[in-house]
């Protein structure tokens, strides 16, 4: 806990180390059904957690070794990674090897033990529709702008955006663009703020922010804050801690993040906590899990709570791994 935080009223503090164990103790349940039930989430639960400690100032909380395995274990000759040992390859599990692998400065390991940044970078590019520019999850062809936007994350990473038609996807992109500033998951569906992220973050990447009606954007995710301080992600929805990230996020890349109320939203967050045995939920009292520790310490981050390392609004990286790798 830093020094500024040890000021701030006890409902009003991280509880950061009981976090980072937490987090710790999550690999440690193989004797439990949840542990096996949520196999299909194994990578992305890694990159979630291991994202919350280099946020929480803890990134040597987790083997760097035990993790490179790991990840490089989940990969497949055509360049994509499962979620787990002997999954099929995704989209969204190997955006997630590719974040991990960024943070803790592996990209070497990838290329002398794994398939190589070339194969990902081709592993990706094929799940692109060349007539429409968007991407599908995996070979089966569901298509969804997180997986387009999760292209661009990876491929920007691994420096191989130009194996991709981006104006194609930008058009896509634009297509999602509803009346009221927002964007859906296809062209015509209906505005909600998890594919905001998705869209203006892709947006933000291929260096096309100028397409997005800042303000009558902002004007609808600022809406999103309700009575109590927190987000939801469409109108007349409760409020959950995720959406401090899908909001916030958003709402900085355009910046408009003072547009809602501060102090509110991080007492909401911190609400959500559990004091004693670490770990953030959806809403006070809940059960905690990994998914909202994450997005409850970016929210977190973003609004520049004390303690936190900040956190890349576009990336949901640190920024000292963005930094690193894109030069931002």
């Amino acid at each position: 806990m830093s020094e500024k935080s040890k000021t701030l009223p006890k409902e009003l503090q991280l509880v950061a180390s009981a976090h980072v164990k937490y987090i710790q103790s999550l690999d440690t349940r193989k004797d439990e059904y949840e542990y096996w039930l949520t196999e299909h989430l194994r990578l992305n639960g890694l990159y979630w957690g291991l994202t919350a400690l280099h946020l929480l100032g803890h990134p040597e909380a987790l083997p760097r070794t035990e993790t490179i395995d790991f990840v490089l274990s989940c990969q497949h000759e055509n360049g994509g990674f499962g979620a787990a040992p002997g999954h099929d390859a995704h989209m969204l599990s190997t955006v997630s090897a590719v974040q991990i692998l960024a943070m803790i400065d592996a990209f070497d390991d990838l290329e002398a033990r794994g398939k190589g940044k070339a194969q990902v970078g081709k592993y990706i590019a094929n799940l692109q529709n060349r007539q429409t520019g968007t991407f599908a999850g995996d070979e089966w062809g569901e298509e969804d702008t997180r997986f387009l936007y999760g292209a661009f994350n990876a491929l920007s990473l691994l420096g191989l955006l130009d194996l991709v038609d981006v104006d194609k996807a930008v058009d896509h992109v634009v297509a999602c663009a509803n009346f009221d500033g927002g964007y859906g998951v296809s062209p015509g569906a209906e505005s909600h703020a998890g594919q905001i992220f998705t869209c203006v973050a892709a947006l933000t990447i291929a260096g096309r922010k100028n397409l997005v009606d800042a303000d009558r954007l902002g004007k609808w995710l600022s809406e999103r804050q309700i009575a109590g301080g927190g987000l939801n992600g469409r109108p007349e929805k409760k409020e959950d801690v995720c959406y401090s990230w899908w909001v916030l996020s958003s709402l900085e890349m355009i910046g408009k993040t003072h547009w809602i109320d501060r102090d509110q939203l991080i007492a909401f967050i911190l609400r959500c906590q559990d004091p004693e045995n670490g770990g953030i939920s959806d809403r006070p009292g809940d059960m905690v899990d990994v998914w909202h520790t994450l997005f409850g310490l970016t929210g977190l981050s973003l609004l520049e709570y004390p303690g936190l390392e900040p956190v890349d609004e576009v990336y949901c990286l640190p920024k000292s791994t963005t930094e690193r790798i894109l030069g931002k």
